[in-house]
């Protein structure tokens, strides 16, 4: 039985990022004995007469579609990622008879309306490895599910969670943007931020890939890809039971050297494991700050307070790491005054990169989705596929992005709004910089001089 594996993702700023999720579920499917193809729709230059050509050429039994984001978050320059989906199915319908399968991040956020909106036969809600190759058993005996989508309570154990399959020539394209690849560590997320939608993907539970097949992932890459930048795909690098800790020793003990960047909290850390990051090769870091102010963290629901984001990027900055950080204006309980503070709060953050939001995308099933609907914000059974997005009550929308624009005006390491440099970030990777690249954008001294990265 043949199956063709899509990423539907056309999002390439501020760099593309490879298709792990659709990766793992081939992976998966491959050592169930299936012959298993994978098409990236961006690599294709979001050709659908490509993606018809390789349908005709493969002639499927199955095909699945990865949905990666519905759109990208960002209330002032919107784009949204549904229609190309939509535009893929539709293709399909017109090359050939067989079952489409919907799957991926984006899609379990809210499967029932994605699914209805573009019409395909079936949804995986959750993690698709054990649940897609179910479905191809089934399939190949005859027999298909009662109901359209199909989800599991259970989650699959963290040795469970296989290696990807690194498509070579998909990884060509990606190591093109950038030179850097995607590894996952781990799965499930202990933290309780009241916007986030990752505890309802993945699961409150830590479920750690065994740290020595993480090791061999990353070898492979260096070796057999010319892999040159690393990114761990975690929604927290960090966990509060140091598991993230024996990821990095594995790496020191096998002499793995390459330079990588990761989503840290900030909170828990200190100079002695950053040392040790270090000594792998860890560049830079991206903090889950969130909010500016202690009012708009505990609202959000977060463990620390600015002072400890503060504290973080002191340590990171004093052994040569370069720190990104993420905000969010419009939280919950946000007044005039935590916006003047967080303002001053990310301005006189020193030697960091501060990105900036206006508003907060509402997900369903989360507790901000909760207190919109008791806000008024959103109705009970609102459909969340056109993004709505939290603002404070008592806090003007116009107001607010006149604020934000007035403040941060001219101030390099503020970017306000968030999307403001992707082009030129894009530029320097055609160029042959790795990495994220908005570690240019802070102040160097000579020690931390930008390095080209070179193809040999």
């Amino acid at each position: 039985m043949k199956i063709l594996l899509i990423s539907s993702n056309i999002a390439s700023t501020p760099y593309p990022a490879y298709p792990l999720g659709l990766s793992m579920v081939a992976a998966a499917l491959k050592n169930a004995g299936y012959d298993v193809y994978q098409f990236d729709f961006l690599v294709n230059n979001c050709s659908l007469e490509k993606l018809g050509y390789k349908i005709k050429q493969i002639d499927p039994d199955i095909i699945g579609i990865s949905i990666r984001n519905i759109d990208n978050v960002n209330l002032l320059n919107e784009q949204r990622y549904i229609d190309a989906a939509r535009n893929i199915v539709k293709k399909i319908r017109q090359e050939t008879d067989a079952k489409v399968v919907i799957g991926g991040s984006g899609f379990s956020i809210m499967p029932d309306v994605i699914l209805r909106k573009l019409g395909a036969d079936y949804g995986i809600v959750g993690e698709g490895e054990e649940l897609m190759v179910e479905f191809a058993d089934n399939a190949k005996k005859g027999k298909y599910p009662e109901n359209q989508c199909i989800r599991s309570s259970l989650k699959i154990c963290g040795d469970e969670i296989p290696s990807a399959y690194y498509d070579p020539h998909i990884m060509e394209f990606y190591l093109k943007s950038g030179n850097m690849a995607s590894v996952q560590t781990k799965r499930g997320c202990t933290h309780k931020c009241v916007y986030c939608s990752y505890p309802v993907l993945e699961g409150s539970t830590i479920r750690c890939r065994d740290p020595i097949e993480v090791i061999n992932d990353i070898h492979t890459l260096m070796n057999k890809h010319k892999v040159k930048y690393i990114f761990f795909t975690d929604s927290v690098f960090n966990d509060d039971n140091g598991r993230y800790l024996d990821v990095v020793n594995e790496m020191k003990r096998r002499g793995i050297f390459v330079p990588w960047t990761a989503f840290f909290k900030p909170e828990g850390i200190d100079d002695k494991h950053v040392k040790l990051m270090k000594q792998t090769g860890l560049k830079a870091a991206e903090m889950g700050a969130d909010a500016a102010s202690n009012i708009t963290l505990k609202k959000l629901g977060k463990s620390f307070q600015f002072n400890d984001i503060v504290k973080c990027n002191d340590i990171f900055n004093s052994n040569g790491i370069a720190t990104a950080h993420y905000y969010m204006f419009g939280c919950p309980g946000e007044t005039r005054e935590t916006v003047m503070e967080g303002i001053h709060n990310i301005i006189n953050l020193k030697k960091t990169v501060s990105f900036i939001f206006m508003g907060i995308r509402i997900l369903p099933d989360t507790a901000l989705a909760r207190t919109a609907i008791k806000q008024g914000i959103i109705s009970p059974d609102q459909e969340l596929l056109e993004p709505v997005y939290y603002i404070a009550q008592g806090i003007d929308k116009q107001w607010l992005e006149n604020t934000l624009n007035d403040a941060f005006k001219g101030i390099k390491h503020c970017i306000f709004p968030p999307d403001l440099l992707d082009g030129s970030l894009q530029f320097l990777h055609k160029l042959g910089y790795s990495g994220s690249l908005w570690d240019m954008l802070i102040p160097k001294d000579d020690k931390h001089k930008k390095q080209k990265a070179t193809n040999s």
